[in-house]
């Protein structure tokens, strides 16, 4: 590979990132932490609010979960904000408060796998170190022509070598990022190759492939949730639950959900009065695409087993999973004559 072409490209397209220009090495933890499983115009506003709340990992580290979850609140994927705050709290204790340079030392953080170690290696610490992610084996898998799916571990390491090797002694992390901005910005899932700086070595370009490479096994069928979701409020409260912990929504506030045609009034042991419908929400998560049907109702205060009364003035401190947050929204349509005052407060 011409890593030169690689190299000027690099510098004349790269985009202007807050975490790009001489990054700490907590910087860039963060930073690659957020771009798992999203894009970087998302991140960005979120990366500037997190540094300016968290500028160190020992502020991190003392800072209430509820209050790092708040903050990543809309991101999704939390088990990464739970990482980062448990991992800064490890790194207080044994490292005082400094990500260590060894690699052997960084597997120890909750949460570091090996990109994320290669890219803290790389880019903070400057070492010839390969950072592989999504973007890398897109471009390496058609720079080579790799016919085997890319999303098998042997065919992964095998890209990992490849990357290790044609790194440079010189400033290799320029190259390592180059790789990754190139499959971010122009070998993207439909390839631009004219505007490739590689593509007279690139094996793909050469065979017409670039359309077909990667390749990927046949991913497990997407499963589909119907649910009811009961927004119940008394004149001073919102009746939520949290995730229970070990599972996807760990920590995170939501409404009492049903699969549909359950009695919710059955299931609660609690007497309700319908009052609306408010707009149904889709969303996904993991292997899942849920389709929420909420209905606003107003009831009279109760203890319900494994369920909290929260009274409204505490809702917007309240971290919410990301399809029970957008029916929170959803309640500024809902009909006001529906919804105490103070409730209807909360959305200016």
């Amino acid at each position: 590979m011409d890593t030169e072409k690689l190299r000027q490209w690099f510098f004349k397209n790269r985009r202007d990132l807050p975490w790009r220009e001489d990054p700490s090495p907590y910087e860039v933890w963060v930073s690659e932490v957020m771009l798992q499983q999203t894009q970087v115009s998302v991140v960005v506003p979120y990366f500037k609010r997190w540094m300016t709340l968290f500028p160190t990992i020992a502020k991190l580290a003392e800072a209430p979960l509820e209050t790092v979850i708040k903050t990543w609140e809309g991101l999704g994927y939390y088990s990464r904000a739970r990482n980062l705050h448990e991992g800064a709290r490890y790194l207080t204790e044994n490292h005082g408060g400094e990500l260590p340079s060894s690699s052997g030392e960084l597997k120890k953080v909750k949460g570091l796998g090996p990109y994320t170690i290669g890219a803290i290696l790389s880019f903070a610490f400057k070492e010839r170190e390969a950072a592989v992610d999504g973007n890398v084996l897109r471009v390496l898998s058609r720079f080579y022509g790799i016919d085997e799916p890319i999303d098998l571990g042997k065919v992964q390491r095998k890209v990992w070598e490849l990357c290790e090797a044609l790194l440079p002694k010189k400033e290799p992390w320029i190259i390592m990022e180059g790789l990754i901005e190139l499959g971010a910005l122009v070998c993207k899932k439909k390839a631009s190759c004219s505007s490739c700086p590689l593509r007279e070595e690139c094996v793909a370009k050469r065979t017409s492939k670039a359309d077909l490479l990667p390749l990927k096994r046949i991913r497990a069928k997407t499963i589909h949730l119907h649910r009811e979701v009961a927004v119940i409020h008394t004149e001073n409260a919102l009746l939520l639950r949290k995730g229970e912990n070990g599972k996807v929504m760990a920590g995170l506030s939501e409404f009492p959900y049903f699969e549909r045609g359950t009695s919710i009034e059955d299931a609660l042991d609690l007497s309700l009065t319908l009052l609306c419908s408010l707009p149904k929400v889709t969303h996904g998560f993991t292997k899942y695409k849920a389709f929420l049907y909420p209905h606003l109702y107003r009831a009279l205060h109760k203890e319900i087993k494994g369920y909290e009364w929260i009274p409204f003035e505490k809702i917007p401190m309240t971290s919410f999973s990301s399809g029970h947050r957008r029916i929170l929204q959803g309640l500024s349509a809902a009909e006001t004559q529906a919804l105490p005052k103070k409730l209807i407060d909360l959305f200016p």
